[in-house]
């Protein structure tokens, strides 16, 4: 990490991340992480810019500007976020006297067209979203990876940048939900988030202040499987998604996903899919 002071960009220490490691070292090939930082009290413009590389800036406090090819300028407030991408011009930053604090993610990959393409419309409008303690939180544990140098670590914060986009995206969805069924999306949400640390269901249900049985109701009416086979259906999909995106062994995989029985862990997957691990893989993911 670099952590210095100039005045020209922000009154308050900067805090940039540029990780050091090979490409070669990495075993997520379709998103890598270029750079990260944090500038807090920006007071600097930026005009003209071009930028090589998608970047993601999420701004938590302050006001300004965003404008991409010439175009209306749009208001830039605190909880806002916007995109920097190849092939346009972008002239953005706090108004005159004016600053705000930003923090910001720059990535490559194949990756990034599928978000384009799936769950990220408009990439060239501001959105805003509720950046509260706990997502601040998830974006300095991400800074903790990077700067970590160690290449496990920057596959996991190059996941990370993608759940956490995907949640700001998709937030003023689960907003308007939260209103019909605002416990079963919490709870839904907590068994999707849950996959690599699953706890039993009585300490689940627990957590949302429900019984078992209500729980599996819940899971039922909501997804139409049984809990425990609901569990292995979102599982699955996750190892689908780390085996086209990763070169973990399907034994590092399963166990991340507790399934502590290879051959078990395997059959589940054919069972869901209709083919082995190491054949989607080879396949990709046809």
């Amino acid at each position: 990490m670099t952590k210095y002071l100039d005045y020209m960009i922000s009154s308050d220490p900067i805090r940039i991340f540029n990780p050091a490691v090979e490409a070669s070292k990495r075993k997520l090939k379709s998103i890598a992480v270029i750079n990260a930082g944090h500038l807090p009290g920006r007071t600097l413009q930026r005009r003209e810019a071009k930028f090589n590389y998608w970047a993601f800036a999420m701004i938590t406090k302050g006001s300004g500007y965003y404008q991409v090819d010439g175009g209306e300028p749009q208001r830039v407030e605190a909880g806002s976020w916007f995109c920097l991408y190849p092939g346009a011009v972008f002239n953005y930053g706090p108004e005159k006297d004016g600053f705000w604090d930003e923090y910001y993610f720059t990535v490559e990959g194949s990756r990034v067209a599928e978000w384009l393409e799936s769950w990220l419309p408009d990439p060239s409008l501001v959105k805003t979203a509720v950046m509260d303690e706990k997502f601040i939180h998830k974006m300095e544990m991400t800074f903790m990876l990077i700067d970590s140098g160690v290449p496990s670590n920057l596959d996991r914060a190059a996941m990370r940048i993608e759940a956490f986009m995907y949640e700001l995206v998709t937030q003023p969805d689960r907003v308007q939900e939260s209103g019909r069924g605002g416990l079963v999306l919490k709870v839904i949400e907590d068994l999707a988030e849950s996959l690599h640390t699953m706890h039993e269901p009585a300490e689940l249900a627990a957590r949302h202040h429900i019984s078992v049985s209500t729980l599996r109701r819940i899971i039922h009416d909501y997804t139409g499987f049984p809990l425990n086979e609901y569990i292995h259906q979102l599982k699955i999909g996750e190892a689908k998604n780390i085996l086209l995106n990763t070169e973990l062994s399907v034994k590092e995989i399963g166990e991340a996903l507790g399934y502590k029985d290879t051959f078990y862990f395997s059959r589940v997957f054919k069972r869901i899919t209709g083919i082995s691990p190491r054949s989607y893989r080879g396949r990709g993911g046809q």
